[in-house]
């Protein structure tokens, strides 16, 4: 593998193989030119060379994506089977019902000033149960449920972001317990917010000086709440610190890296993450490939690396749900991920099946069929 110093990457260039800034860690791949962008991101984070097998070039060769030979799509069968409609179904009911129990819970300390942290940290253990059964099949639902315009965005976004978060946390290895108190932290993050007026929390319009100042309180209220409610302090101190940020430009403390609770940290790329990636009243979501070049990014060294790496290795640079296109010229469905490479997840293909009438799939790999790019709405109907 050749060593390229930034200094002598022409910005925009291509490189004919993947670009990595470390033996496992992919910035771009060949069908993504190295902007000047990411040359000065590289930058800020203190690295002065990239490694490729690869050269740069001016222009994309796309030559060798017409040479793919299609018998090289392969038969997953441990990933694609029969039951694979009864996997999605179940995770749409379950998803359906975490987001009622979460809609409980708001609306119960709104109503009865009750928050049972027993019977939270209970659902929160199933959730986790469910994600570690059924997370390629959870997070195609994520990706593919409509948002209704009347639907509390505030749930929603506390649900997802759960199931993110429970998801890193998994990938990193935390104990069984420790899960269900990232669980119950994410689901319980944004709790704060039912203390300030619906209209400003709920709002469909731009907030005024005064709305905005006071959205920015939530994290201390959300911390007020659950101590009050004897909510260990692991907990509330996630709650209260999930809006800060590694280079202290976050909120409420400007807390930097080393003060900032490892739940907070594991939160704050959760809810990015899902921000990005769902629909807002003032703003259209990003496709998850871009959300996750936002993150991998990290402009201004907001999050952490380690968790950020979780969230890749996790769910894949093309993440699970995605819709793409493929070097062969056909469309299908990100599935899965390979755990050895994140620029290379195993693909559902559209209307194709197996001779036994299991769904086609294949893992992408970079001497085979590859993705070419994320498929855009128009394209995924047509």
């Amino acid at each position: 593998m050749k060593d390229y110093l930034l200094d002598d990457i022409p910005p925009g260039s291509y490189f004919s193989e993947p670009v990595y800034l470390d033996s496992r860690f992919i910035l771009v791949t060949p069908e993504i030119p190295f902007s000047s962008d990411l040359n000065q991101c590289l930058v800020d984070w203190e690295f002065r060379e990239v490694h490729s097998e690869g050269e740069p070039s001016e222009n994309f060769a796309a030559e060798h994506l017409a040479s793919v030979d299609e018998t090289e799509l392969v038969d997953t069968t441990s990933l694609a089977t029969v039951s694979d409609a009864e996997k999605i179904k179940r995770a749409e009911t379950f998803y359906a019902s975490f987001y009622r129990y979460a809609e409980s819970i708001f609306t119960r300390l709104a109503i009865k000033d009750e928050l049972d942290i027993k019977a939270i940290s209970e659902r929160v253990k199933n959730a986790c149960d469910m994600v570690r059964e059924d997370r390629r099949f959870l997070m195609r639902v994520l990706k593919n449920a409509e948002i209704p315009s009347d639907q509390n965005y505030l749930i929603s976004h506390s649900v997802r972001s759960t199931i993110i978060a429970i998801i890193i946390g998994t990938y990193l290895k935390l104990p069984a317990h420790r899960l269900i108190e990232l669980g119950v932290a994410a689901l319980l993050h944004e709790i704060g917010m039912i203390q300030l007026p619906p209209q400003v929390y709920l709002s469909n319009r731009a907030l005024n000086p005064q709305e905005k100042k006071a959205i920015l309180t939530h994290p201390i209220l959300s911390f007020n709440l659950l101590k009050s409610f004897d909510f260990p302090l692991v907990i509330s101190l996630a709650a209260l610190e999930h809006h800060e940020r590694e280079n202290g430009t976050g909120y409420p403390q400007k807390l930097t890296s080393e003060k900032i609770s490892f739940y907070a940290k594991i939160i704050a790329v959760a809810c990015s993450y899902e921000a990005l990636s769902t629909n807002r009243p003032h703003k259209e979501a990003k496709d998850g490939y871009t959300g996750m070049l936002e993150l991998l990014k990290n402009e201004g060294k907001q999050y952490d690396d380690t968790v950020v790496r979780a969230l890749v290795f996790s769910l894949s640079i093309y993440p699970i749900g995605l819709y793409v296109l493929l070097s062969s010229g056909k469309k299908g469905q990100v599935v899965d991920v390979n755990p050895e490479n994140p620029r290379y997840p195993i693909v559902q293909i559209f209307g194709e099946l197996t001779p036994d009438g299991k769904n086609k799939t294949l893992e992408t790999s970079p001497d085979g069929i590859s993705i070419v790019r994320p498929l855009t709405r128009d394209e995924i109907a047509n």
